[in-house]
């Protein structure tokens, strides 16, 4: 298969140092610049913060990645004030994480920076550049509208012993025929926006993922984990989630309930909900959101 690309460069090495990587041509491919050579997992980083971002091009957002994690995405007026939404989330992460925003940052944003984070940005003020250069901080920018960004996302090829599975993208969207209120208690239009917010996280979250946001900001972000992955949330999100949205991309058990009413969630948006989950939420005046579809990522 290698044979039938055009290769761009070797890459100093894959996610282990042992590993060897190479980077190819893709059929399109982003418009960018940036003061480094990007490596493996810089190019995995930008890829899912760019993703992410997309989904929030038209308004200040922040989001802060780590190769296929989330560390915490944040809403705003500004992006200084998103960007403290995110450290708040995971003050200790975010440390050494790429940072990805919607629009223009200028150089009062890059003081929150250090020499461990790199920043993608669709522009820069002068300042800004001034600032990142005297301080050895990495910066990419992107030149590719993030409005346009969803069409750069090609399928999914996978090579197994088995054969090579080529799946298409996740461009599943919510809607008003798929976005369902099963409960009782309805949603109130803050909590609708913030349920909206977390359900476009969750998607770019491992399997089995829980994200609880408040207030347009992720309070915990729990992924990849096949059991205790609510319990693990609430107790990261701790009193923050008191009246917050929790989204799941995955089925949600009576225990699952009970567990979200212990901490005080106001809103679950999930794919579907049974009778049984519906009642026991209803007793506990919990709304229910049901988007008719699953969000799951390998």
């Amino acid at each position: 298969m290698n044979n039938q690309l055009e290769l761009i460069r070797e890459l100093s090495s894959g996610l282990n140092e042992h590993q060897q990587a190479k980077l190819y041509k893709a059929e399109r491919m982003l418009d960018y610049e940036a003061n480094f050579e990007l490596s493996y997992s810089d190019i995995k980083s930008l890829t899912l913060g760019l993703s992410i971002i997309s989904e929030f091009y038209d308004v200040k957002a922040v989001v802060s990645v780590r190769n296929s994690h989330i560390y915490g995405a944040a809403l705003a007026p500004t992006l200084i004030e998103a960007y403290s939404k995110v450290i708040d989330c995971n003050p200790i992460d975010v440390q050494n994480s790429v940072i990805v925003v919607s629009e223009k940052v200028d150089s009062d944003f890059c003081k929150s920076l250090n020499q461990n984070n790199l920043i993608a940005a669709p522009s820069y003020t002068q300042n800004a550049i001034d600032y990142l250069s005297s301080h050895e901080i990495r910066y990419v920018k992107i030149n590719t509208s993030l409005a346009e960004y969803k069409q750069y996302i090609a399928d999914k090829v996978t090579i197994t012993p088995f054969g090579t599975i080529i799946e298409s993208p996740n461009m599943k969207e919510l809607t008003k025929e798929s976005f369902n209120v099963v409960s009782k208690a309805k949603p109130s239009v803050e909590q609708v926006e913030d349920a909206v917010f977390a359900w476009k996280l969750v998607k770019y979250a491992k399997s089995n993922a829980v994200v609880i946001t408040k207030e347009f900001k992720t309070t915990a972000v729990i992924q990849g984990v096949h059991s205790s992955s609510l319990e693990l949330a609430l107790d990261y999100s701790c009193d923050s989630s008191k009246d917050a949205v929790m989204a799941i991309d995955g089925d949600v058990t009576l225990h699952d309930i009970n567990v979200a009413a212990q901490g005080r969630i106001a809103v679950i948006i999930l794919p579907r909900a049974s009778k049984e989950i519906i009642n026991l939420a209803d007793k506990y005046n919990i709304v229910l959101i049901s988007t008719g579809f699953t969000n799951f990522l390998d």
